[in-house]
């Protein structure tokens, strides 16, 4: 019994000496000692020294590079700017029924608060006199159009904020599509024709705007690569295209026959 306590004893006692020792003292040779002491930098500190450019550990993006699935808007924050979108930008999503119930749905959300459901400027913020001198969407002073309600989405006016970062370009322009639809109503005009070209293909879109947003979002859902994707993309394509011309063919010789 007693030598059985003396061996727990002298386990006990040699635990307590080996938990109290330090490797980094007795250690005689250290390989690569930044794999054990690395340095911290802090992100956007600067440091007066030959390792960071510009003293700052943090980098700005190369010159003349976009973030993923957005893309610049070639109109400036300024008068200039305003009229020129107001003049010649055009809505490039498809008026379908789809498009302008998602635009009414993300009005609701962002822009009724304000505008009211309506579009006349009678929004909750308004009769509660929170918000003053809210026009409605068919003032002839503002004469809104599709390019100058994309610009003031974007950028914001007055004290109307950008609703940039809250939406993507897609949905801006959906909601876009229903702005101007309150804008006829209004004026008592008859509601516009939807049309039925195929939504989903890309290059119904016109020129300027694709569907980056959804399509990178479908991409990283299915766990493709995306340059993968394109290419399976324009392979379909092509060969759509190919049967599209030999069906044509087909009809044309079967209407000489």
């Amino acid at each position: 019994m007693k030598s059985l306590f003396r061996i727990i004893t002298l386990i006990t006692v040699s635990l307590l000496v080996v938990s109290c020792f330090d490797n980094k003292q007795d250690r005689n040779y250290q390989y690569f000692p930044n794999m054990y002491k690395s340095p911290s930098y802090e992100t956007y500190v600067g440091y007066d020294n030959s390792i960071f450019k510009d003293g700052q550990e943090a980098k700005l993006p190369v010159e003349g590079t976009i973030s993923r699935g957005w893309l610049p808007y070639e109109y400036e924050d300024t008068n200039e700017g305003y009229a020129q979108a107001k003049a010649n930008l055009k809505n490039p999503v498809p008026y379908t029924e789809a498009n302008l119930n998602k635009g009414k749905e993300l009005y609701t959300i962002y822009c009724a608060i304000c505008h009211g459901d309506k579009g006349d400027g009678k929004g909750t913020l308004a009769e509660r006199e929170k918000i003053l001198g809210i026009p409605a969407y068919n003032d002839p002073g503002r004469a809104i159009t599709e390019g100058s309600v994309y610009h003031v989405m974007y950028y914001g006016i007055n004290n109307m904020g950008s609703y940039a970062a809250q939406t993507n370009e897609v949905e801006r322009w959906q909601i876009d599509h229903y702005v101007i639809d309150l804008k006829r109503q209004l004026n008592g005009e008859p509601k516009r024709e939807f049309v039925k070209e195929n939504t989903d293909e890309p290059s119904f879109m016109a020129k300027g705007i694709a569907l980056r947003d959804q399509s990178v979002e479908a991409i990283e859902e299915e766990g493709h690569d995306p340059v993968e994707v394109e290419g399976q993309e324009g392979e379909e394509h092509s060969d759509m295209n190919a049967n599209t011309e030999n069906h044509s063919e087909a009809e044309q010789t079967s209407e000489e026959n």
